[in-house]
């Protein structure tokens, strides 16, 4: 009989009461299980300096290695973890994102033009359609009958052009007063609008003329204002709910007709942004078709795990569901000619609604229907329903609402498949379904007999705007960006910090990201190490800089003072107080979002309250003496060395040098997760400690997996992460290649029914 590890003797003795016998944790003590990916060493070094909490001088030395080996053995390493609890992927259903752009979509595959089956184009600014009369001649008049009837014994002057955005103050003017009339003009745009992101949407337009505004729908105006109650300027405004990463088509019609002037303005305000002239930016010549909006209220989804997940079950949730089922199928029964492609007329109708409903079924389940589905979900349908457009609408409910389509693991069959392949895929990089180009090539047996194709998908994929959306959503996330939606700060102590300076600091940070992501080089230690930020004259009258006029532009920084998205003042301003910095926001942050390491939940909430401290002290004084304890040192012997190495950041984010009067000191030690102690006196040394460092880059990878995939990284073999880093630093940290990579191996994982 072999004899017991001498390791686990000291465990049972010193540390199963806290932990529990197999590491599990234990209720009311440490109840988070002891598993990580420190290696043997480091563990040994964490155990040798702070184990138990309440006497860590009780096992250290030979004890705590010999503590270190048997636990990271028996319960504590990835091996260890995967020997014990073979980690398996969950039964998840759409979550709410993913059920939207899935709607989305299903409906968009039976449109053809931009926005569908093409990317909406480049070019900005919306198209001009302008029409007005000839000049009245000396002593003509216009002379009787309506409008109309009067417009048709005049000859009419037309142009058409580009415009970057609607602000138009045309006066006593025409828009080409060379030919046309001042008295009578009429002028129609059309394009489209992008929305960045999820959210309400307010427009409004400024004018003392009639005017008609279509947002998404281009025969119902979402604001009708073509009867002008003038001569003063109006506003009138409609809110609205869209779905980010998308284009919806804009048309605006502006006539006058013998007022004393004429203007136009169209306004926006995005959501947690503040109301300005819509920019070019965000707006496109194409005019996509009307796309299916789910804006019903559902209930959150599940976060317990540290991303969203579509793992509970509600009431609510399946009312919510069956609401946006019934809404989608009045949709599709009002464009129901116009999404099969026929006219109320046509003989052949009833057979083409019937092969439409066959279609709307594969495309929701993303693969071809069996024999026994098309009877059940197609052809009882059609035999049972008063009307084919009443049948239509059943096998729209019935899709929405089958499990077939609400749980995309449910498609696939036993063994892995083309199809599944391609709606992993589309889950994966869109949060949607498979697109024509993919369903094509699934079809075809193309992507699992020729790895290449499927990578060359994934590729394609990877830079269409859902993606982008998608990860949009991860950064906000990463960076735990909600805390700034509705932020605020002393007016007193910063005047000139409003709601216009944090929507430019939102929109500096975005743009940003996004230059790193999108660029050639997509290389992830830019987003930690780039010196610069992005300021347009506002920002930069805050942030001590030099900028003219709105436009965003690129200013350099003193390398200590600015470390890429870890100083920007957007993120800064979020991790602080309205008056003074935090650096327990900021060190625990960077403890678990960019370094990596894991903190337990503290044994009691202690709220910093500043009026109990001395007035003199700085913010590191009053937080060290706030943490002294050893309880509290367990932890914050982690999040005080890094925290602090921001002190020199103010509740705004704002570079200083002195604290309530006293110098900034920055400058701690902290011992990483392999046991090294680096000397920190600025946020340099951290981001150049981890964006160099694998266990830095695998917790950003684990990150990003759990976002995209929703299923834990372990879950699909237990060196994934750590492959996934490797190919990363090949690379040159390319995340736009980790997100092909990881859509690659959700979409070729084996199915649980394979596994032996």
């Amino acid at each position: 009989m072999a004899a017991e590890h001498p390791g686990k003797i000291i465990y049972q003795k010193q540390c199963a009461s806290c932990h529990g016998d197999n590491g599990q944790g234990v209720d009311g003590e440490y109840d988070e299980p002891l598993i990580g990916d420190r290696t043997l060493e480091a563990l040994a070094k964490k155990i040798d300096k702070t184990m138990p909490e309440d006497n860590p001088e009780l096992c250290v030395g030979e004890d705590a290695k010999q503590v270190a080996a048997y636990i990271y053995d028996a319960f504590y390493s990835p091996a260890a973890q995967a020997r014990a609890k073979p980690p398996a992927r969950d039964l998840l259903r759409l979550t709410i994102p993913q059920f939207r752009s899935s709607v989305m979509d299903l409906i968009g595959q039976f449109y053809k033009g931009p926005g569908f089956d093409r990317p909406i184009g480049p070019e900005q600014g919306l198209r001009g359609f302008y029409r007005g009369f000839e000049h009245m001649k000396p002593g003509e008049k216009l002379g009787n009958g309506t409008q109309n009837e009067r417009a048709k014994n005049r000859t009419q002057h037309k142009f058409e052009r580009v415009d970057p955005h609607l602000a138009f103050h045309f006066g006593a003017d025409a828009p080409n007063r060379e030919v046309m009339s001042a008295e009578e003009f009429q002028n129609r745009w059309e394009g489209s609008v992008l929305a960045p992101e999820t959210g309400i949407y307010e427009f409004s337009v400024k004018t003392e003329n009639g005017f008609r505004l279509f947002i998404n729908d281009p025969e119902n105006a979402v604001i009708d204002g073509w009867v002008s109650p003038g001569p003063q300027v109006r506003e009138e405004k409609k809110s609205l709910y869209l779905v980010g990463g998308r284009a919806y088509r804009l048309i605006l019609e502006h006539f006058k007709f013998k007022e004393a002037s004429a203007s136009v303005e169209l306004w926006w305000k995005p959501p947690y942004g503040v109301k300005e002239i819509l920019p070019a930016r965000y707006l496109r010549t194409d005019r996509p078709q009307e796309k299916m909006i789910v804006s019903t209220t559902f209930p959150a989804d599940d976060r317990s795990g540290g991303y969203e997940r579509g793992s509970t079950i509600s009431k609510a949730w399946d009312q919510a569901v069956t609401s946006a089922a019934v809404d989608t199928a009045e949709f599709v029964d009002r464009n129901v000619d116009r999404l099969v492609g026929t006219k109320a007329d046509a003989p052949d109708r009833a057979e083409k609604l019937k092969q439409f409903a066959k279609a709307f079924l594969e495309t929701a389940f993303a693969r071809p229907l069996s024999a026994e589905q098309a009877s059940l979900f197609v052809e009882a349908q059609f035999k049972g329903a008063a009307s084919p457009e009443a049948a239509v609408k059943r096998v729209v409910l019935l899709s929405l609402k089958s499990p077939r389509f609400l749980y995309p693991a449910l498609r696939e069959t036993d063994k892995l498949d083309d199809f599944a392949m391609a709606s992993r895929l589309a889950l994966v990089l869109w949060d949607s379904i498979p697109d024509r180009a993919l369903m094509k090539a699934a079809q075809e047996g193309k992507l699992s007999k020729n790895p290449k194709e499927l990578r060359s998908q994934a590729e394609r994929m990877m830079r269409d705007e859902r993606t982008k959306t998608k990860l949009h959503g991860f950064f906000h996330h990463w960076l735990e960006l909600e805390r700034a939606e509705n932020l605020s700060k002393d007016r007193k102590a910063f005047p000139d910090f409003n709601a216009d300076v944090m929507a430019d600091l939102r929109e500096s940070l975005a743009r940003f990201i996004d230059d790193v992501v999108w660029s050639e080089k997509s290389d992830y230690r830019e987003l930690l190490k780039s010196d610069y930020l992005l300021l347009n004259e506002r920002l930069a009258k805050i942030y001590d800089q030099q900028v003219k006029g709105e436009d965003f532009q690129r200013v350099s920084f003193d390398p200590k003072q600015r470390a890429g998205v870890v100083t920007h003042p957007y993120l800064l301003a979020s991790l602080a107080y309205s008056k003074a910095s935090s650096p327990i926001h900021r060190g625990v942050f960077l403890t678990r979002n960019i370094v990596g390491m894991s903190l337990k939940p503290p044994a009691m909430a202690v709220a910093f309250e500043d009026s109990k401290f001395n007035p003199s002290l700085t913010m590191r004084e009053k937080v060290t003496e706030l943490t002294r304890s050893n309880n509290c040192m367990s932890c914050h012997s982690m999040i005080n060395p890094l925290g602090f190495s921001l002190e020199n950041f103010d509740a705004i984010g704002r570079w200083r040098t002195k604290d309530n009067n006293k110098p900034v000191n920055a400058i701690s030690d902290f011992t990483t997760e392999e046991g090294r102690t680096i000397h920190l006196t600025g946020p340099r040394d951290i981001v150049n400690y981890v964006a160099d460092n694998a266990t830095g880059q695998r917790t950003f990878i684990r990150q990003v997996f759990n976002h995209l995939v929703n299923q834990p990284a372990p879950a699909y073999g237990p060196t994934v992460t750590a492959d996934l880093q490797r190919r990363f630093a090949e690379t040159g940290c390319n995340i736009q290649k980790l997100l092909v990579e990881i859509a690659l191996i959700a979409a070729n994982a084996t199915p649980d029914s394979e596994k032996p």
